[in-house]
């Protein structure tokens, strides 16, 4: 049975006036570049994008992460697929893992959606709970972290590859869940996890979501073998206290992030975010929305294509 809650369910959705303002704000986004890469998912490959899915019911623990086919044959196909593309075309497998559960999934569960919204998630505690800035993972967002490693140490065994670049979100929940999930199985030293400003939560308003400065950060995970991005500020320049990130801007930031990753040439990438960030990511896709519990994983075949805007 899914461990998804109710709150993670309604942070997932997406309606038709979301992807409509998304569209527009794409758009004018392709306009200002003049060239772009474009992204649609490649349908076959994951059940999480079929329709016939229940976001509700599904567990990606129990079922290989979601797999329609067996790793060989989508790994395959990936090959295949980048062989025949043209040069303005690339297919990647990313691996979006939300971060395991932390002390402000416990307060907004707490104190119920229509009070955490209006008042609690702008306070940083209650007292008994500390929720921001940056709150950290809890002893059970630790726990579904090291199950994730467990579950990724069993895919591996029936034919996952190992990605060849880790993105992750600037909140010490993602990087901690980063570094539980995959430490055990890979070298992160050796591969060098990127902080990545983009794939933050939803900004503004709610405390959760400042993140700590580049020097706490630094202290924390450099040794770890993380790096920051290229101009990645000592404060947080992209948390306001009086306002609050839109769904369709959320998206067109996603959009605009994986921008960057599909001009690399890594072929699985892992991304480690947050709720609303894979939501933001769903949407940018054009794939149907889908529920994922704290500490969930989402894998999702994209195909992009490099276009020059008219």
């Amino acid at each position: 049975m899914s461990n998804v809650s109710q709150l993670d369910v309604f942070s997932s959705g997406f309606n038709g006036s979301d992807i409509e303002k998304f569209r527009a704000r794409r758009t004018a986004y392709q306009r200002r570049c003049g060239t772009y890469w474009d992204f649609e998912v490649v349908d076959g490959f994951f059940v999480q994008s079929d329709p016939r899915t229940d976001d509700q019911k599904f567990n990606y623990l129990e079922e290989h992460l979601g797999r329609a086919r067996s790793w060989q044959e989508i790994f395959a196909a990936l090959k295949q697929l980048n062989a025949a593309a043209k040069s303005d075309e690339r297919y990647k497998v990313l691996i979006l893992a939300r971060h395991g559960e932390g002390f402000h999934n416990v307060a907004h569960e707490k104190y119920g959606d229509a009070s955490w919204n209006e008042h609690w998630s702008k306070l940083t505690g209650d007292g008994d709970l500390v929720w921001g800035p940056d709150p950290l993972l809890t002893g059970t967002g630790e726990a579904q972290a090291r199950a994730n490693q467990a579950a990724l140490r069993a895919e591996i065994a029936e034919g996952l590859a190992l990605p060849t670049k880790w993105l992750v979100s600037p909140f010490s929940r993602a990087i901690d869940t980063c570094i539980l999930s995959w430490s055990g199985i890979v070298r992160l030293a050796s591969v060098s996890p990127e902080i990545k400003e983009k794939v933050r939560e939803t900004m503004g308003v709610h405390t959760c979501d400042k993140r700590s400065s580049r020097r706490t950060l630094a202290s924390k995970y450099c040794d770890a073998g993380f790096v920051f991005e290229p101009g990645f500020a000592e404060e947080d320049i992209y948390y306001k206290d009086d306002r609050r990130e839109k769904v369709d801007e959320h998206a067109a930031r996603m959009y605009e992030f994986y921008q960057d990753v599909f001009s690399c040439d890594d072929h699985l990438v892992s991304v480690t975010s947050h709720s609303e960030s894979i939501r933001a990511s769903l949407l940018a896709f054009g794939h149907r929305p889908f529920a994922v519990p704290t500490g969930g994983i989402l894998p999702v075949f994209v195909k992009a294509s490099r276009k020059v805007s008219r």
